[in-house]
């Protein structure tokens, strides 16, 4: 008989590694169609651990941490590379630029943002800024309060000497350039870390972090855990591509929802129990839970009402697999994001915890389907005043 594998232990985390990662992740603008370059660093950050990775024709970016267990099922950790951002709809007779958006965000934070335009010149990168189409309160006065809200009412301001359209079409701007929001990063001396597109480029440093904290000590996983590094999560597609076929169990990395009516935190982990698509796996979500409790994480519940994530895309796309979803708290997601470190390292040791566990069903889970009488029960139902006890799966038990 073999050895019982080894159970999930708290690993150090390079905290300095996360930060660095985190920050350069965030200089590097990425919104959702215009994602090599990021892709490119993620896949090398992967290769200095000594993963190889391999790239989608879609650009997802896909590696593989090795188990034990070599054949049945494995697992898969999915985080997001891209952002919300912008494009150029319309070259503006006054040598401005009407935007429409990438993803799905309000004009209100976009106002204000500083943006890098990007043409088809790469070597060529030119700076600019959104502003309302009511921009300067010694003309308007009220009139700047009293503007709609809306990407109807902003342009780009370009920082060049341009004044029509002609001038624009000389820059080689034109219909269709990506525009990037930059995101201006900083780090407080509290922990607090406010910056544009932390989801889910945070949520992506943690999980390089959590791979490093294995291989750096050499543990040997249970089960192999595939990366997958989406990068159109922000427009939907995300994870409904490049899973290995095994994978019977997908985390998701991603922002969770701080704000009035929510349990999240930014200095907490959060398993979110159910978002807009619907509730999560119920038995993975609930492993979740007790790895942290058992290791003293500090983990909340959540659900997020107006919420998708990659697990999403990849439930509609087929994927015949449990789901669920873990994250870090984002006060003002999608506006003027602020995170916590401690939130982060929470969820990165979480994550090192799952990744040392065992699939919640291993024999169960090594096909994708099995008899109905062999499913395992985590838990017997109680008794039923009115009726007869309840089995595993809400077979009476005098069936």
């Amino acid at each position: 008989m073999s050895a019982p594998a080894p159970q999930p232990t708290t690993l150090t985390l390079d905290t300095e590694y996360l930060r660095q990662v985190m920050l350069e992740l965030l200089e590097i603008p990425s919104p959702s169609g215009r994602t090599d370059h990021v892709q490119q660093y993620v896949g090398e950050r992967l290769s200095a651990l000594g993963i190889s990775s391999t790239l989608t024709r879609r650009g997802a970016l896909s590696a593989c941490l090795p188990g034990r267990r070599t054949t049945g099922a494995d697992r898969a950790v999915v985080a997001h590379t891209d952002t919300i951002g912008a494009m150029v709809k319309r070259l503006k007779e006054n040598g401005r630029l009407e935007l429409t958006m990438i993803g799905t965000h309000s004009a209100r934070f976009a106002e204000g943002a500083h943006v890098r335009i990007f043409t088809d010149d790469l070597n060529r990168v030119i700076t600019g800024q959104i502003l309302p189409l009511k921009a300067s309160g010694h003309r308007y006065n009220d009139g700047v309060d009293l503007q709609g809200v809306g990407w109807a009412h902003i342009e780009a301001r370009v920082d060049e000497p341009v004044e029509s359209i002609l001038d624009l079409r000389d820059l080689g701007i034109d219909v269709g350039d990506f525009v990037a929001l930059l995101p201006n990063p900083v780090i407080t001396a509290s922990g607090y870390v406010k910056s544009r597109h932390l989801d889910d480029k945070a949520g992506v440093a943690a999980v390089l972090t959590a791979v490093k904290a294995i291989v750096d000590s050499g543990t040997q996983l249970p089960v192999s855990a595939h990366l997958l590094i989406t990068c159109t999560e922000e427009i939907g597609h995300g994870a409904s591509h490049g899973l290995d076929p095994d994978v019977a169990e997908i985390v998701s990395v991603d922002a969770a929802v701080v704000a009035p009516g929510q349990q999240s935190r930014e200095n907490a982990a959060t398993v979110a129990m159910g978002d807009s698509v619907g509730p999560f796996d119920y038995h993975l979500t609930r492993k979740l839970a007790s790895l942290a409790t058992e290791h003293k994480i500090d983990l909340v519940r959540d659900v997020f009402d107006f919420y998708r994530s990659d697990v999403a895309a990849a439930v509609e796309a087929g994927a015949h697999a449990r789901v669920a979803l873990l994250g870090f708290g984002v006060d003002a997601t999608h506006g003027h994001e602020r995170t916590h470190l401690d939130g982060l390292l929470h969820l990165t040791q979480l994550l090192c915890l799952y990744l040392q566990s065992d699939l919640v069903f291993p024999e169960w889970d090594a096909e994708p389907a099995g008899e109905l009488a062999d499913f395992p029960s985590l838990a017997v139902q109680p008794a039923n005043e009115d009726g007869p006890r309840e089995g595993p799966i809400g077979i009476a038990d005098d069936e």
